[in-house]
């Protein structure tokens, strides 16, 4: 059997979501389960409405209205009948949130949001489910929280590995004569809430019920032709790769390529299972296949480009070296903000750490430690990641830049830059 992994764009309006059903009969000799994310820029949205929903109840009752405004559109622009079963189905999933805004805010804002932003997920495998059996597909749709456990680490959710491979594993046998329809992004504590498992979490669900599932393959289904060097938007020599190793994706994902979310190779990789990133408006095209056996051609550089980032240089107030202790309390302190390095430095008085700018992740971070360190940001930068790169390319990527901070291994270039 395989898994299927569909992005927003591939569920972000009517048309697309009937390419998705050619996809599926394209396939149809195949056992399938499939992972959807929300529809298209809905989590932005209801991220916008649990920052709302902390502040001002009204502002959040109004973009919860926009919210349902847009799903119901792709609806109309699916089923004939106004008085499809679907339209009550969606409506009795947006009423969690409703309730929700009935109460006080819980204190833990990161409770807040996994209860509130994966509602998107949720819909919106509702809403394809019902479109797949109005297609006559045969189709099962499962909650994946009850399905992929977690801890209470919300937002990140950490997966109990032991008892989501037995639950989903179970679903083997149901995968004989139909297809399975299910959410990327989320899963479920053992009191029963709603964790998610980090932005752009789906290609990870994916990857996990691949690997418990024992998949022949996983194929994400995106809006590019594959894996491509470097941002089509941005660089308009990008290449495709044909093929990549494991190892060099899991790398490429860690720089902060966002074409694969970086957790999602290991489970894969693990389990010996190949993932093919194909283009969704082309699926005859190859697109790019991860395997152990893929050969990297490493004249060509990858080049990724993160725009909005922070530098921030931590010191102590008594000048006192930034030793092992400091940095144990201050990576701890990272992780538990949520904060991904992108790139460190440290020397002897200080460390300099470059990460996505968020102001709120920020400032918990530092209010923790205003008595023992100083703190300098600065704000507004982008980070330059060149892989297998050479020093001719890199002089005209960084043309007109000011360089703040740059870090050189063998293989891989970083720069900090404004």
């Amino acid at each position: 059997m395989k898994v299927f992994k569909f992005g927003g764009f591939a569920v972000s309006s009517a048309a697309n979501i009937k390419n998705l059903v050619r996809i599926i009969n394209i396939n149809s000799t195949d056992q399938l389960l499939i992972i959807v994310s929300a529809m298209g820029k809905t989590t932005d949205a209801l991220e916008k409405l649990c920052a709302a929903y902390i502040k001002s109840r009204e502002e959040a009752i109004l973009l919860l209205q926009e919210i349902k405004d847009f799903h119901e559109q792709i609806i109309a622009g699916l089923f004939e009948l106004k008085e499809h079963p679907v339209y009550d189905e969606v409506a009795n999933t947006f009423i969690e949130i409703e309730w929700m805004l009935e109460d006080e805010p819980h204190p833990d804002y990161d409770f807040n949001y996994d209860q509130i932003v994966s509602i998107g997920e949720l819909v919106s495998s509702k809403i394809i489910a019902a479109y797949l059996t109005e297609c006559n597909i045969n189709t099962k749709w499962i909650d994946a929280r009850s399905y992929i456990h977690t801890d209470n680490s919300y937002r990140e959710g950490i997966i109990d590995w032991d008892k989501t491979a037995a639950s989903i594993l179970s679903l083997k046998d149901q995968l004989k004569n139909q297809i399975i329809i299910s959410q990327g992004f989320i899963g479920g504590t053992s009191e029963n809430f709603t964790t998610t498992l980090g932005r752009e979490g789906s290609d990870y669900s994916a990857a996990i019920f691949s690997s418990c599932i024992q998949a022949k393959s996983l194929t994400v289904w995106k809006d590019v032709p594959g894996i491509m060097n470097a941002d089509p938007a941005l660089f308009s020599s990008a290449q495709k790769y044909e093929e990549l190793p494991y190892s060099e994706a899991l790398e490429l994902a860690y720089y902060g390529a966002n074409i694969i979310h970086p957790k999602t190779i290991k489970p894969l990789q693990n389990a010996g299972i190949p993932l093919y990133v194909k283009p969704f408006l082309k699926p005859e095209e190859s697109g790019t296949r991860i395997d152990q056996s893929a050969k990297l051609d490493t004249d060509i550089q990858a080049i990724i480009l993160k725009k909005n980032q922070i530098l921030l240089t931590i010191s102590t107030r008594d000048f006192s070296y930034m030793d092992e202790m400091y940095l144990s309390e201050l990576l701890k302190s990272f992780s538990e903000a949520h904060i991904k390095l992108n790139m460190m430095q440290l020397s002897a008085l200080s460390v300099s750490v470059c990460f996505d700018q968020d102001a709120g992740k920020l400032k918990r971070m530092t209010d923790k430690f205003h008595d023992k360190l100083l703190f300098s940001a600065t704000e507004g930068l982008e980070l330059l990641t060149v892989i297998y790169f050479k020093e001719e390319e890199i002089q005209q990527l960084i043309k007109g830049k000011t360089i703040v901070m740059e870090q050189f291994s063998k293989k891989t270039a970083q720069l900090v830059m404004k």
